[in-house]
């Protein structure tokens, strides 16, 4: 089959297009035919080398695919040859007491398609059956791909971790990332008032569309003040952190009292810093998130279904261009999120 490959890390031209062998499915795993394989910051990361993650070499990236079961192994009951799926992105051992009881981005053995196992750059991908879920007709496969882990990730954030309630005020960092603007989305769903961030005039103009109430950028103003003025000094319940030391300051300042601060990522760094002082006195909450379990991801994918959440796509690549979709993504230009096509 054509992959993309690395076998050294560095810049986007590491990634090669190449022949590799067809993945061989084993007890209870499926292979699929990738159709449209989404994009994420970790592939940025895992292509460039994640302080001590020794990533598997020579190594298929990408986490988000929608295709069709091509194979299936012994003991595949639930999923047929020829049936379309979207793909959890999470793979776990389905044993643990974490597994056992639904958490399973708990698993002490979780991993993402991509990540330390191959991914879906390729033509086919193997992957756990448990992990094929129906794939959502109102969808083409590039708005598919686009689906799985950003809102998985926010609602886990949003819904799970953060707690968010209906009609609170919500800060959603860098609208412009599939993950923003999965955020966005997610907390007009419960009715929230949403404050938007982005780099430009372009990136706030969607974000309104998306539905954000009130926009920020982050390039001309300050978020911290911004907030307590649209808040009435007042500050957000929820604050969506995913970018790291470059808005921490900014974003734990802008917490009303009793508020939670949820991140997932570290884009601009993670040595963050916070006074304790601050921390204890206003009784705030800072808490991490990690991907989502698969009952999120079930339910995400019904809100799909029903049209009440919708991938939003900035530009398609071909498999063969991979690097320049990574070049493009880590350019920070887009909004939304970009797909790999695959013939």
């Amino acid at each position: 089959m054509k992959a993309i490959v690395f076998e050294k890390q560095g810049g986007p031209e590491v990634l090669q297009y190449r022949e590799v062998a067809e993945p061989e499915v084993r007890t209870g795993e499926v292979l699929v035919k990738v159709h449209a394989c989404a994009l994420n910051h970790l592939d940025l990361w895992v292509r460039s080398g994640l302080p001590g993650v020794p990533i598997p070499l020579p190594h298929i990236p990408g986490s988000d695919v929608a295709g069709v079961v091509a194979k299936i192994g012994p003991n595949v009951s639930n999923v047929k040859v020829g049936q379309k799926v979207v793909l959890a992105p999470g793979v776990t051992c389905g044993k643990c007491a974490a597994c056992l009881a639904g958490n399973d981005n708990y698993c002490p053995q979780f991993s993402n398609l991509g990540y330390l196992i191959d991914g879906g750059c390729a033509e086919f991908v193997r992957c756990p059956e448990v992990n094929c879920f129906p794939y959502t007709e109102n969808l083409s496969f590039e708005e598919a791909a686009a689906v799985p882990l950003v809102f998985q990730t926010a609602w886990h954030m949003l819904i799970t971790r953060a707690q968010m309630q209906p009609g609170e005020e919500v800060l959603v960092l860098g609208a412009g990332s599939g993950v923003g603007s999965a955020a966005i989305q997610s907390a007009k769903l419960f009715g929230c008032r949403v404050i938007a961030t982005g780099g430009n005039d372009a990136k706030l103009a969607k974000a309104r569309e998306l539905g954000a109430d009130e926009v920020i950028n982050h390039k001309t103003q300050k978020i911290k003040d911004e907030v307590r003025r649209l808040t009435a000094k007042r500050g957000v319940g929820v604050v969506f952190e995913h970018v790291g030391t470059a808005t921490w300051e900014d974003s734990v300042a802008s917490l009303a009292r009793g508020g939670r601060l949820v991140t997932c990522g570290a884009t601009t760094g993670y040595d963050a810093k916070i006074d304790l002082r601050f921390l204890f006195t206003r009784q705030l909450s800072i808490l991490g998130s990690y991907m989502g379990t698969k009952s999120e991801f079930a339910t995400v994918l019904k809100l799909v279904a029903a049209g009440r959440l919708k991938p939003v796509i900035d530009r398609v690549f071909p498999l063969a261009e991979c690097a320049a979709a990574h070049a493009y993504l880590e350019s920070g230009e887009q909004f939304g999120k970009v797909v790999l096509k695959v013939d």
